[in-house]
């Protein structure tokens, strides 16, 4: 293929589908006071829940620099013979990501061609359109039309996440509109949203059990607006540190939807940010190529 894709640990794909997909993956860096920074493929959710739930380091992230995208593009480019990369990465509102993959772009410009796509989504939102990128270029399309192609289907998909606390967001500076809730956050579990790159408040309710109910409320309503319109639409669980719920959410929207959930674990760097017991759904509706 003359066009290949690229994109970042917060796509949250699981292994199986970046195989699938052909896509490479440059990994966002996680930093533990006292241990210094790491690659997000060289640790794992569980242990950055671990550190989160004890409470006792300090935990942060921080982008891929655009030296590593300059070594990532080159290396694709070295064993594929491809001319042409589309690389997706998430909202240039919660990461700098996209900044430095330009900054990379334009230190090749000349050598190959990048496009750089700024999502404004993450996880699933970003995986099934980096997925259905991949597809299109197997066939042959120009980077155009696959960076296109990227936009619109992360442009239509949804996604709601339940966190137990807003503090790992605060924390973070990752909380965006939602900071609008933190003078209640005690008295209530609020359901987040994201909408235009940002983290948005969806739902205040009370309760656990509340804020689940409406999450799946939300899902069932996407999904329905998406056949409505004769749209295919894939569905992912996130979770940290939440298997089980996160199982139980899966079967209950397949029972509801009759859509049979993809279960995906968070990747460390987004863990960092929302914290142990975070349930997420990603809704996709697929766009024509």
């Amino acid at each position: 293929m003359t066009v290949q894709l690229v994109t970042d640990t917060t796509a949250c794909l699981p292994a199986d589908l970046v195989e699938r997909a052909g896509v490479t993956v440059v990994p966002l860096h996680v930093t533990v006071s006292g241990r210094g920074t790491v690659k997000a493929r060289e640790t794992s959710p569980g242990e950055v829940a671990e550190l989160l739930a004890r409470g006792k380091e300090r935990v942060s992230t921080s982008r891929p620099s655009p030296g590593e995208f300059v070594q990532a593009y080159r290396a694709l480019a070295a064993r594929t013979g491809c001319d042409q990369i589309v690389s997706v990465h998430l909202s240039s509102e919660v990461s700098g990501t996209v900044e430095a993959a330009e900054s990379a772009r334009e230190e090749l410009r000349g050598e190959l061609d990048v496009e750089v796509v700024d999502s404004r989504v993450l996880g699933m939102a970003m995986g099934y359109a980096v997925c259905a990128g991949a597809e299109a270029a197997s066939r042959g399309s120009s980077a155009a039309s696959v960076a296109d192609l990227v936009r619109r289907h992360a442009a239509a998909s949804r996604t709601w996440f339940y966190v137990d606390t807003l503090e790992h967001l605060r924390r973070g500076g990752r909380i965006g509109r939602a900071a609008a809730l933190l003078g209640s956050a005690l008295a209530i579990k609020p359901l987040l949203t994201l909408r235009d790159g940002e983290v948005h408040p969806s739902d205040r309710v009370r309760t656990r059990t509340k804020a689940l109910a409406r999450l799946v409320d939300h899902v069932v309503g996407a999904v329905d607006e998406a056949r409505a319109d004769g749209l295919e639409v894939r569905v992912a669980v996130h979770q940290l540190a939440a298997e089980e719920a996160a199982r139980e959410l899966a079967a209950t929207l397949q029972e509801r939807t009759g859509v049979e959930p993809d279960l995906t674990e968070l990747d460390p760097v987004v863990s960092v940010h929302t914290g142990p017991g975070t349930l997420g759904v990603t809704v996709a509706p697929q766009p024509q190529a």
